[in-house]
């Protein structure tokens, strides 16, 4: 008699072991990358005493590489591309191919503060030994290129005898801290932020506590309701806000950011007076040295962690772990409709006024900064301030010479009163100097100014063009009205030629979100222009009365977008 049986069942699969992060808090402290090597290694602050004292004297070839593409970034330092190289080539060569012997330095500009002597300075070192370069970026900084190595240590002894530095300008630490450029005089300011900037700068910047983060690291910290230092793309952001019973303080942002996965920041929650900025900066930041991952370079920024516990339990660590005691709840910052970007003619608390002008997409240079200054000193000023815009102010100026000195300004290029399409036009640095970059940026975008200043100069509404060399986002394209992203692009003949994926309708302020990325939409470099006054015609034939042209974007129908 047959004698039926069960097969055996198969034996139960384990489940995978999830694979670690390299969060130093859970225990994985060993480098799961050569970067983490890197830094295990050597702190990357310590490469400074090489530069001075055997890179400067024996020069670029005596580099070692592991310094050179690592560790040299926490003194302000990268190589700047070799010349002559194609964007259809940046992501087929090795770094040593596209590493030119010159590099992009850039200088810490915290809270975008400077003097007439510190600004004469930055001016002398371009004309001497940058070959009059000078950008100014959308941090606050300014940036030099073809700096020589065995120039280095000069440069920063005459950066440093004024109170400037290079250091942490770049690398896995905390970047220059962005303040609002009108903090202390502002007519419309909530609070004064300036304190905390130099406290946070003094304390921490430099420190090894934190120079080895998990990646970049920035903080922006305003007490003005213009959301001037653009905080929800910002690591952690301080922004102005009063409690109904403590009065002026700041409100919390954490885990924004941009690159090729863009999140904006999420409130905490929490009000924080001004004197425990500090406090919980230091907290925060802890948290991302602790718990931030170090596996994957992709995934290592503060955002990723803050999505993946939710702003909770990020905010419940800081208290508990770090802070040892409750944050007071707090109310929500005033949000304006777009951040401000202090261009034009504002009043002083103190009767005096501030000038904000507009450069050419941040493209200025060493003698322009000189010449810059000198008018500022005849117009009685002692202080200007960078702009997380890419633009320039001037304070403290009396009334009446405010109109000479527009006329002045205007004169060299720097207008107070510049079209919509100068004012809201952004680059990053792109082929020119870039190595990571795609197509040419600087140059392409103020001809895109100078072309619809002619084309369209009735333009009676801000329209911002963010103009960027590859996908990393350094001039915001997500957030920008029309955001282009350099890339390789099929001409009409089928050949490939240099050009721009498009965004449309990102915005940051009170409607913050992330541009329509147009399927397969692609635009030559040389279709630009005509790509984008014809999108300008049809929102300015299409608008509703009021409407902007993110919210025309909203609505618009994809073909007619293209």
């Amino acid at each position: 008699m047959a004698i039926a049986t069960d097969a055996a069942a198969p034996p139960a699969r384990r489940p995978r072991p999830k694979r670690g992060e390299g969060q130093w808090a859970l225990g994985y402290r060993e480098p799961l990358n050569a970067n983490e090597q890197s830094k295990k290694d050597d702190d990357p602050l310590n490469v400074r005493a090489r530069i001075e004292n055997i890179y400067a004297h024996r020069g670029f070839e005596s580099i070692d590489p592991v310094d050179l593409r690592g560790r040299f970034r926490w003194w302000g330092l990268y190589t700047q591309r070799k010349p002559g190289i194609d964007g259809g080539k940046t992501g087929m060569l090795e770094p040593e191919d596209l590493d030119d012997e010159f590099f992009m330095m850039r200088v810490r500009i915290d809270g975008g503060k400077l003097d007439l002597r510190q600004l004469r300075t930055i001016a002398d070192i371009s004309v001497e030994y940058g070959r009059d370069s000078a950008d100014l970026t959308d941090r606050q900084n300014i940036q030099y290129h073809w700096i020589d190595v065995r120039a280095v240590p000069t440069i920063w002894n005459r950066l440093e005898d004024v109170g400037l530095s290079t250091q942490e300008a770049c690398g896995d630490c905390p970047r220059v801290i962005l303040g609002s450029p009108v903090a202390g005089i502002s007519e419309d300011e909530i609070i004064d932020g300036s304190w905390a900037v130099d406290q946070i700068e003094s304390r921490f910047i430099g420190s090894k506590e934190f120079s080895n983060l998990p990646r970049k690291y920035k903080t922006a910290i305003s007490g003005h309701p213009g959301h001037d230092v653009v905080p929800q793309i910002n690591d952690i952001a301080f922004i102005g806000a009063e409690h109904p019973e403590h009065g002026p303080g700041f409100d919390v942002f954490v885990g924004g950011g941009l690159s090729t996965n863009p999140m904006l920041a999420q409130r905490l929650g929490a009000w924080v007076p001004l004197h425990e900025v500090p406090e919980v900066w230091e907290a925060v930041t802890g948290v991302f040295r602790d718990y931030g991952y170090r596996r994957l370079r992709t995934r290592a920024r503060l955002k990723f962690l803050v999505a993946d516990w939710g702003i909770e339990k990020f905010r419940e660590v800081v208290e508990t772990e770090y802070l040892k005691r409750r944050l007071i709840d707090g109310p929500e910052s005033p949000t304006p409709e777009t951040p401000a970007d202090h261009v034009g003619v504002f009043r002083q608390k103190d009767g005096k006024f501030i000038v904000g002008v507009a450069p050419s997409v941040g493209r200025i240079s060493g003698t322009l900064l000189n010449r810059f200054a000198d008018i500022v000193e005849v117009h009685g000023s002692d202080r200007v301030r960078t702009t997380p815009m890419q633009k320039l102010l001037v304070l403290d100026v009396e009334e009446d010479r405010v109109e000479s000195l527009i006329s002045a300004l205007d004169q060299i290029g720097l207008q107070a009163r510049p079209s919509q399409w100068r004012r809201n036009t952004m680059a990053c640095t792109g082929i020119e100097y870039c190595k990571l970059a795609i197509v040419n940026t600087k140059d392409r975008a103020k001809d895109l100014v100078n072309y619809l200043e002619a084309a369209i100069p009735e333009l009676d509404t801000p329209i911002s063009v963010n103009v960027n060399g590859c996908p990393n986002s350094c001039a915001r394209i997500q957030t920008a009205d029309i955001g282009l992203k350099g890339m390789l692009v099929l001409d009409e003949k089928g050949e490939q030629v240099g050009g721009f994926q498009v965004h449309l309708g990102g915005a940051l302020g009170l409607d913050a979100h992330f541009g329509r990325k147009l399927r397969a939409h692609k635009v030559t470099e040389d279709g630009l222009d005509a790509y984008v006054e014809g999108l300008t015609r049809t929102f300015l034939k299409d608008r509703e009365d009021g409407e902007s042209f993110a919210h025309w974007v909203a609505r618009a129908d994809e073909e007619v977008l293209r």
